[in-house]
C-alpha cells in the first residue's frame, strides 16, 4: 500500500522511563561542532545522485565476503598453491626438466604439476563461487525506495545509494544504516530486533526526531530535502554523532535514531528512513574482517615432513653425486667405449666437479618420487568427497527448515577432529528464545509438579545407581528405606505422572506448569488466596507487552520485549487473568475472579512504568485499580527485591529463598515478585519529582531518574517468585554434555546481559548450583573518579586473586566458572594482562563473556587460539559472530536462522547447534584419522618406491639410470596406488558413528594427535625404508645370476625392473589392506583392482610398438609369466615386507591396545549384545572427566542426594540400635 495506512495511535514513548527520550531542538549557538577528522560525512537526503561524484563518492551497497574476485583470483590462488613447499619443489623440477640434465621428458614433470595445481585452483574457485552466490542472495533482496514525486519502487539492496529514502515494513531487515524519519506510530516510535548485531532478542525502542514526524506518508517525500552531517564510517555499534539540517532547524542525532543494517523491524507496521552508510561502510560490515586463508594443522605439519624428505632427497643426491664424481674421475677414462667427454659436457673426466654438479641436478629430479606430487591432489579429492559425505549426512539434516549440513570449505575437515576449545554465541545458537513457565512460589508455598530435565535425569540415574548397589550387597535396611527416601526426595512418581499427563494434553507454548491447587480455579481453596490473587495480577500487569488478537480464533498472542514477559503473560492467561488490551494510559485484563465461570474485564490505569535495565535488574509499574487504590507492582532479581523489602514484608522470605535455591538447582531462571500500596499524597509528591527528572536534560538525567525510582521501590512486600525453564534449542544440553565428555572446553561469548547469560549457562549445564562463580567486573564509580590505570589495576588484582583461589582449592570436585563483562574485558585483553586472564580462564571449567562487542569476540578467539596453541572452533548465527568465526581455526555458522552473514563467513554450516556433536565427534574423528593415516601411508609407499631407484643408481655406477621404465614411474602414483589410498581417506572407520557417540573419549585421539605425531610419522618412514631394502635386495639377490627363462638366460634390466615393480605394487597394496579397519566392496575393488590393473597394463604395454624401443616387448606374457621364480619372488617379498607391521599391530592389540582396539574387539565378538553390563561399564569409562555438562550436573546432584541419604540412614540406624538393646 502506498500511503493508505492508518497510523497506530498509542504514543508508546509514554511507557518508557529509561528508554530513548526525544532530543530537544538546538539553539543556534549550541549547534555541535561536527567537523574535522572522523566527522566529515555529508548526506544530502533524497538526492542520492550527489553522492556519486567526487569529493563524496561513497561506496555502493554491494557487499562481498569472497576471498577472490575476477582480477585477483589468478595471482592470489597461484600464491596459495605455491605456499605449499612440495609445489615449489615441483615447479623447480618442471623448470629443470626443460634443460639437458633431466632424466625424464619435460611433459612427465610439467603435466602432473599443471594438473595438481589446476585441480586445486578449480576447487578454490568453486568454493568461492558458492560464497559469491550467497552474497548475491543478500545483494538482490528487494527494498522499497523513493524514486520521485512521492512514488516508491522496489530496488535490489545492491542498488541503494547514500541519500535514498527507504520504506521498510514489519519483519523486514534494514538494507543499510538508516536515519529514522517516521513510523506507523504517531510519535515516531519503532521496535527493532538487533539479534544479528549483538545477539540480543529483546526489542530496542528507536524514535524519530520531532521535526521529521510529518513525513508519515509516501506523497510527503515529493519535496523532501535535508542535510545530515555526521561521523565517518566506524565499527562502533552503540555510538553515533551527527546533526540533521531540515526545515530551517538543526537537530542533534544520536544512536536512538539510527537503524542499523541487518537489524529487523518488529511490532511496527512500517518506517521511513534515509540511507546514511551503505555496503562496507555500514557498521555491521565495519565489524567484519576479511575472509582469511586458513590452513589445517596437519597441512602445516606436512610441510615439515616435506622438509625432512627434501633433506633426505638432498642427502642421497649428494651421496650419488660424490659417487658419480669418483666414478667419472677414476673409472670413466678406462671405459673407452663410452666416448667421453660427451658433447654436452655432462660426462667429463677432465672436469669431474662440473659433471658432478650436473649429476646432482639429475639426481634431485630422479629421486623426486620421495616427495609425492600426487599427495596434494589425492588429499584434495579425499577432502571433497569427505565434504560430500558431511553434506549428505541425513542425521545432520534439519527437517523443520529443510536445511542440510554444508561443508563450505573442505580444507579443514581434519581440523574438526582436533578441536580443543569451542567459542559459542548464545542467542540463536544455544537458545531458541522461548521460556516455559514451570514452577512458582506464592506466600511461601511451592507450586508446580512438573520436573525440569535436570531433576528427571538425576532421579533416574540415582535409582539406577541404587539398583546396581543393591545387587552388590547393599544392606537391606538401606534398600528398604533408601528407595522410598529417594523417590520422595526427588518426587520421581510425580515427575513420571506429570510427564505422562503432559503427553496426553496439547502443549501450550510458554506454559508447562501443572498443579491442581492453582489450575482451573483451584486456588480459591488455598489459605492465602489474597496473596495468590496479587501474584496473578502482577504477572498480568507488570510488563510492556502488546496483545495481538487472532481474528479467526479470538486467542491472544503477545509481542513482548523479552521471552520472559511472554511466558508470564501466557501463565497469567492460563491461571485466568488474560491481558487483552492496552491503551495510551490503561491496561485491560479479563479476570476469572471472583468466579471462575464468567470472566470480568477490569481496567487498570497505568500511572508510571519504571522499565527494566541491566543496571536496575527490576521493573515496576504503578497502577490505579477500579477501587481507586494505587499499587506499585514490581518484579526483578531476587537479590535486588529482597534488599528493598519492608520489615513487615518479609513474612515469606525464608521459604521463598529456600524455593529459589531449589529452582536454581533444577536449572530454572527465577524472578521475585513484590508490591506496595500507595496513598494519594505520597504518590503525588513522588510523581512531581519523577516528572521533573524525566523531562530534564543533561548528563545527570539518568542518575536523577534512578534516584527517584529507587525512592519509590522501597518498603516492598514480598508476594512470591517465578521459575521459568529457558528453552534451549533442541538437543543443546545433550550436545554440550557429549562435547564435554569428549574433553572439549566450551566458552560462551554473548552480547547479552550478564543475568541472561548466567541463566542460559545454568539451563545448558555450563553452570550448576555449587559451582563457584568468579565474576570479574569493573567498579563504575571508580572509573569516574580514578584514572583508567587504577581501574586496570583493580581488574588485574581480581584476576590474580581468583587464580590464587583456584590454586589453593583442595576439593577434587570443586568447579569454577569465570564470568566477565565487555567493559572489564577491554582491560583484560590488553597486552600486559591478557596472558594472566587466559591462564585464569583455562583453569576454569566454563567461561562466559557478557556484553561483548563483535570485535571483542574476535579478540578473545585470537587470544585463545594464539595463547593456548590449540585448535579453536567458533560457532554463531548472526553478523555479530562473523569476526570470531573468521578468527577461529574453524568457523561454524548456524544456517537455520534468518541472517546469513555467519554462514557466508563460515567454513561449515549447520542448521542447529546440536548437529555440532555429530560434526565433531563423528565426522571430525573420522576425517582426522583418515587424513592422518592416508598421509603417513603416502609417505611410506613413496619412500618404499623412491629408495629402490637410489639403490639401483648406486648399483649401476651412479649413472643416472633408472631401473624402472618411465611409464611405470608415471603410473605408480597416478593409477596403480592412488585409488586405494583415496578409499582409505574416504571410507575408513575405526568404529561406526553410533560407537563414536557412545564413546566420546575416542575424540581425544585427535587433540592429542595420536595418529600424526612425529613418532608415528618416523615409524611409517622406517617401514618404507625397510620395505625398499627388502624389495630391492631380495630381487637383486634372486635374479642376479639365476637362470630365469626356459633357455637358461638370466634376467635383463627390464625384467628385473618389472619384477621389482610388481613386488612394490603387491607390498604397498597389501600394506594398505592391513591398515584398514573397515572394509566394503569398494575398498576390495580398488585395492585388488589396482593390482589387477598392473597386470592388464603390462599385457597391453607389452604389445605396443614403444615396448620394442625399451626392450619390454611382451614382458609379461613371454618373459615373466612363464617363470615360476617371478611369482614365487612376488609372494616371498610381499610377505617379508608386511611381516613387521603385522607383528607390530598384533603386539599392540594384545598388550597395549588403544581405546578403539578394545571397542573393535567387543563389537567383533558381539559382547555389546551378549553382555550389556560390560558394554555400559566400558561406555562410562570412555568419557573424559568433566565438570560441565548435563552428566556432571547429574553427578553433582547424585553426590548431594547420597549425602542426604546417608544422613537419613545414620539417623534411622541410631534410632534402631536403642530399640534392639531394649529387646
Amino acid at each position: 500500500m502506498a500511503g493508505g495506512r492508518i497510523r497506530a495511535k498509542i504514543r508508546r514513548s509514554h511507557l518508557y522511563t529509561f528508554a530513548c527520550h526525544r532530543s530537544h531542538q538546538l539553539e543556534e549557538d549550541e549547534t555541535p561542532d561536527i567537523q574535522g577528522p572522523g566527522y566529515s560525512r555529508v548526506v544530502y537526503c533524497n538526492q542520492p545522485h550527489r553522492h556519486e561524484q567526487k569529493p563524496l563518492k561513497y561506496c555502493s551497497n554491494y557487499i562481498s565476503t569472497t576471498k577472490y574476485n575476477f582480477l585477483t583470483f589468478f595471482p592470489k590462488a597461484i600464491f596459495e598453491q605455491f605456499r605449499r613447499v612440495a609445489n615449489l619443489y615441483f615447479l623447480l623440477a618442471a623448470a629443470l626438466s626443460l634443460t639437458p640434465v633431466t632424466p625424464f621428458g619435460p611433459l612427465s614433470m610439467i603435466a602432473p604439476l599443471v594438473f595438481v595445481v589446476g585441480l586445486s585452483m578449480a576447487k578454490e574457485a568453486l568454493e568461492d563461487w558458492r560464497r559469491f552466490i550467497q552474497d548475491m542472495k543478500v545483494n538482490l533482496r528487494k527494498a522499497s525506495v523513493h524514486k520521485k514525486d512521492g512514488v516508491f519502487v522496489l530496488k535490489p539492496w545492491m542498488k541503494l545509494r547514500v541519500g535514498d529514502v527507504v520504506k521498510v515494513e514489519k519483519d523486514q531487515f534494514f538494507p543499510a544504516d538508516l536515519l529514522l524519519l517516521s513510523s506507523s506510530y504517531e510519535d515516531g516510535i519503532c521496535y527493532v530486533e538487533t539479534m544479528n548485531l549483538d545477539g540480543e532478542t529483546n526489542l530496542k525502542v528507536k524514535r524519530a526526531l520531532e521535526t521529521t514526524l510529518p513525513l508519515d506518508d509516501d506523497p510527503t517525500f515529493k519535496e523532501f530535502s535535508a542535510t545530515i552531517r555526521c561521523e565517518d564510517p566506524n565499527p562502533s555499534l552503540y555510538t553515533f554523532v551527527g546533526k540533521l539540517e531540515f526545515d530551517c532547524q538543526v537537530s542533534p542525532l544520536d544512536p536512538s535514531q539510527i537503524l542499523l543494517r541487518d537489524s529487523k523491524l518488529r511490532n511496527t507496521a512500517y518506517v521511513y528512513g534515509v540511507v546514511i552508510f551503505t555496503g562496507h561502510d555500514s557498521k555491521v560490515m565495519q565489524n567484519s574482517t576479511k575472509s582469511p586463508s586458513k590452513r589445517s594443522t596437519i597441512e602445516k605439519q606436512m610441510d615439515k615432513i616435506i622438509y625432512v624428505l627434501f633433506s633426505l632427497l638432498v642427502f642421497i643426491s649428494l651421496l650419488s653425486s660424490v659417487g658419480f664424481i669418483v666414478k667419472t674421475k677414476v673409472d670413466l677414462p678406462k671405459w673407452w667405449y663410452l666416448q667421453v667427454p660427451d658433447s654436452k659436457g655432462l660426462y667429463n673426466p677432465g672436469k669431474p666437479l662440473q659433471s658432478g654438479f650436473c649429476h646432482l641436478v639429475t639426481a634431485l629430479m630422479l629421486y623426486g618420487y620421495l616427495i609425492p606430487i600426487s599427495l596434494y591432489v589425492s588429499i584434495e579429492v579425499v577432502k571433497v568427497l569427505q565434504a560430500l559425505f558431511i553434506n549428505q549426512d541425513i542425521h545432520m539434516y534439519d527437517e523443520e527448515t529443510g536445511t542440510p549440513a554444508q561443508a563450505r570449505t573442505s580444507n579443514l575437515n581434519e581440523e574438526l577432529g582436533q578441536v580443543d576449545t569451542i567459542l559459542s554465541d548464545k542467542t540463536g545458537t544455544l537458545t531458541c528464545n522461548q521460556m516455559d513457565f514451570l514452577k512458582c512460589s506464592i506466600a511461601g508455598t511451592a507450586y508446580g509438579t512438573c520436573a525440569s530435565d535436570v531433576e528427571l535425569a538425576a532421579a533416574k540415574q540415582m535409582v539406577m545407581d541404587l539398583d546396581g548397589q543393591g545387587q552388590n550387597g547393599t544392606p537391606n535396611s538401606l534398600k528398604a528405606s533408601g528407595h522410598e527416601f529417594v523417590e520422595s526426595e526427588i518426587q520421581l512418581e510425580t515427575v513420571v505422572t506429570a510427564k505422562d499427563e503432559e503427553a496426553l494434553k496439547p502443549a501450550i507454548k510458554g506454559f508447562s506448569f501443572e498443579d491442581t491447587r492453582l489450575m482451573n480455579g483451584g486456588w480459591f481453596n488455598e489459605p492465602n488466596k489474597d496473596v495468590i490473587l496479587l501474584f496473578f495480577r502482577i504477572l498480568s500487569l507488570c510488563h510492556t507487552a502488546i496483545p495481538e488478537q487472532n481474528e479467526e480464533t479470538g486467542a491472544f498472542t503477545y509481542e513482548a520485549e523479552s521471552p520472559d514477559e511472554g511466558a508470564f503473560l501466557v501463565a497469567a492467561r492460563e491461571f485466568g487473568f488474560e491481558f487483552c488490551r492496552r491503551t495510551q494510559s490503561s491496561v485491560c485484563v479479563r479476570e476469572m475472579y471472583p468466579s471462575y465461570q464468567e470472566p470480568i474485564e477490569r481496567e487498570y490505569k497505568v500511572l508510571n512504568l519504571l522499565d527494566f535495565t541491566s543496571k536496575r535488574k527490576r521493573m515496576s509499574v504503578i497502577v490505579r485499580d477500579e477501587n481507586g487504590q494505587i499499587l506499585l507492582l514490581c518484579k526483578g532479581a531476587d537479590s535486588i527485591i529482597f534488599d528493598r523489602l519492608a520489615r513487615d514484608g518479609r513474612t515469606y522470605l525464608e521459604d521463598t529463598t529456600k524455593h529459589l535455591n531449589e529452582y536454581g538447582e533444577a536449572g530454572l531462571r527465577t524472578l521475585a515478585l513484590a508490591y506496595k500500596k500507595l496513598d494519594e499524597a505520597e504518590y503525588s509528591a513522588w510523581n512531581e519529582e519523577f516528572i521533573k527528572a524525566k523531562t530534564s536534560f543533561g548528563s545527570d538525567r539518568e542518575a536523577n531518574l534512578e534516584r527517584v525510582s529507587d525512592m519509590m521501590e522501597r518498603d516492598l512486600i514480598l508476594v512470591g517468585a517465578t521459575a521459568v525453564e529457558d528453552k534451549l534449542q533442541k538437543g543443546v544440553p545433550q550436545c554440550i554434555d557429549k562435547l564435554a565428555q569428549a574433553g572439549l572446553k566450551i566458552w560462551v561469548l554473548t552480547g547479552d546481559k550478564m543475568e541472561t547469560a548466567i541463566n542460559i549457562g545454568f539451563a545448558c549445564s555450563l553452570l550448576r548450583q555449587g559451582m563457584k562463580q568468579i565474576c570479574i567486573s569493573t567498579n563504575l564509580d571508580a572509573l569516574v573518579q580514578d584514572s583508567k590505570q587504577a581501574a586496570k589495576q583493580d581488574v588485574l588484582s581480581q584476576i590474580t586473586n581468583a587464580t590464587q583461589m583456584i590454586k589453593l582449592e583442595k576439593d577434587p570436585h570443586a568447579a569454577f566458572a569465570l564470568i566477565i563483562d565487555g567493559k572489564t574485558l577491554t582491560h583484560a585483553l590488553e597486552d600486559d594482562m591478557k596472558h594472566q586472564f587466559l591462564n585464569l580462564a583455562v583453569e576454569c571449567a566454563s567461561v562466559i563473556c557478557c556484553r561483548v562487542s563483535p570485535k571483542q569476540k574476535a579478540l578473545v578467539t585470537r587470544l585463545v587460539k594464539e595463547g593456548t596453541g590449540k585448535i579453536t572452533l567458533a560457532i554463531g548465527d548472526g553478523a555479530n559472530d562473523v569476526g570470531m568465526i573468521q578468527e577461529a581455526d574453524i568457523g561454524v555458522g548456524i544456517s537455520g536462522c534468518e541472517g546469513m552473514q555467519a554462514v557466508m563467513a563460515s567454513d561449515f554450516a549447520i542448521a542447529q547447534f546440536r548437529f555440532l556433536e555429530r560434526l565433531l565427534v563423528v565426522h571430525g574423528h573420522w576425517c582426522y584419522k583418515r587424513i592422518a593415516q592416508m598421509i603417513c601411508y603416502f609417505f611410506y609407499k613413496n619412500i618404499a618406491f623412491g629408495l629402490t631407484i637410489f639403490y639401483f643408481e648406486a648399483f649401476a655406477g651412479f649413472s643416472g639410470q633408472s631401473v624402472y621404465d618411465d611409464w611405470y614411474m608415471l603410473l605408480f602414483n597416478v593409477v596403480l596406488t592412488s585409488l586405494p589410498v583415496i578409499s582409505l581417506g574416504v571410507f575408513e572407520q575405526d568404529v561406526d558413528s553410533e560407537v563414536c557417540l557412545q564413546f566420546p573419549a575416542l575424540y581425544q585421539q585427535g587433540p592429542k594427535n595420536l595418529f600424526f605425531d612425529w613418532q608415528r610419522i618416523f615409524g611409517w618412514m622406517a617401514n618404507g625404508l625397510y620395505t625398499s631394502v627388502i624389495i630391492f635386495f631380495l630381487n637383486i639377490i634372486i635374479f642376479y645370476d639365476q637362470a630365469f627363462r626356459a633357455g637358461g638366460q638370466t634376467a635383463d634390466m627390464s625384467a628385473v625392473g618389472t619384477a621389482m615393480m610388481t613386488c612394490v605394487i603387491w607390498a604397498v597394496n597389501c600394506q594398505i589392506a592391513l591398515t584398514m579397519s573397515h572394509f566394503t566392496w569398494i575398498q576390495h575393488i580398488l585395492i585388488w583392482g589396482s593390482v589387477f590393473t598392473w597386470y592388464v597394463f603390462l599385457l597391453v604395454y607389452g604389445e605396443m610398438a614403444y615396448a620394442l624401443r625399451v626392450n619390454a616387448f611382451r614382458v609379461l606374457i613371454e618373459v615373466l609369466a612363464p617363470a615360476p621364480i617371478y611369482w614365487s619372488t612376488t609372494l616371498l617379498v610381499t610377505i617379508v615386507c608386511n611381516l613387521p607391521y603385522l607383528a607390530h599391530i598384533s603386539f599392540q592389540r594384545l598388550f597395549i591396545p588403544l581405546d578403539h582396539h578394545v571397542i573393535q574387539e567387543i563389537k567383533y565378538y558381539k559382547k555389546d549384545i551378549e553382555d550389556g553390563h560390560m558394554w555400559s561399564r566400558e561406555r562410562s569409562k570412555a568419557r573424559q572427566k568433566t565438570k560441565i555438562g548435563f552428566t556432571a550436573r547429574v553427578d553433582a546432584k547424585i553426590r548431594q542426594l547420597k549425602g542426604k541419604l546417608h544422613k537419613k540412614y545414620s539417623v534411622i540406624s541410631s534410632h534402631a540400635i536403642p530399640q534392639q538393646t531394649l529387646h
